[in-house]
């Protein structure tokens, strides 16, 4: 949903989602890595609008785009590293996102996008993250079919954010994301011939976190908890 229809932290929460959070131990490093290695039957949540068919988005190639999910192993419990955007990018402008981008004709892989991006956005190298597995592409409204990839980053390393691109990095509890509790439900009217939207946001102290980044991380929060 582009930016200038409205500000979604002035949308009316419609519901909470409410599920049951994952498990601690479902959150330390030797476990994720073994829920990769031998993922479950589970149902993921594909597209940004609930309205659009499977077989629509089928039919919709989309941009290719990565995003990394960059899970730091904090002694006081996982986090994930997340970004807040520069306010004049043209896609996205100042909201959380995961590092990433689009695909460039170089990439080798969805996963070498998303460790390239990771690089260029916030200055952590490829050699600091274990990846550990990827979750379905997500087709956003704005265009793009984005490839999540999950990795594991072991403290200490060094950032350094892009100015052009980024505005701040900072790091949210995993378990904070990984609760049904957090994932609030918001819908908005917009103006013909939008309609009417819903989308998800996980607010977290004075970041709001909202659109496709929830969505995916709803999806890292059905394969943990399935």
């Amino acid at each position: 949903m582009p930016k200038s229809v409205f500000d979604p932290r002035e949308v009316a929460i419609e519901s909470i989602a409410g599920e049951a959070a994952v498990a601690a131990e479902r959150l330390r490093a030797d476990w994720l890595r073994q829920r990769f290695t031998a993922p479950p039957v589970w149902t993921p949540e594909l597209h940004a609008d609930s309205r659009l068919r499977a077989a629509d988005a089928a039919a919709m190639p989309g941009t290719p785009a990565s995003v990394l999910m960059p899970i730091v192993l904090r002694e006081a419990g996982p986090t994930l590293l997340l970004t807040q955007r520069t306010a004049h990018l043209h896609d996205h402008a100042g909201q959380v996102s995961l590092p990433g981008g689009r695909v460039d004709p170089g990439d080798l892989s969805a996963i070498d996008t998303a460790l390239r991006e990771t690089e260029e956005e916030v200055g952590l190298h490829r050699d600091q993250i274990e990846v550990i597995g990827i979750l379905p592409d997500y087709l956003t409204v704005t265009g793009y079919r984005v490839t999540p990839v999950v990795s594991l980053v072991q403290p200490p390393f060094d950032l350094r954010a892009d100015p052009f691109e980024v505005a701040e990095i900072f790091e949210v509890p995993l378990s904070f994301l990984m609760d049904g509790s957090n994932h609030q439900i918001r819908s908005a009217e917009l103006p013909a011939p939008i309609g009417r939207r819903s989308f998800y946001a996980m607010p977290y102290e004075r970041f709001f976190i909202w659109g496709a980044t929830a969505a995916m991380l709803r999806n890292l929060y059905h394969f943990l908890r399935a």
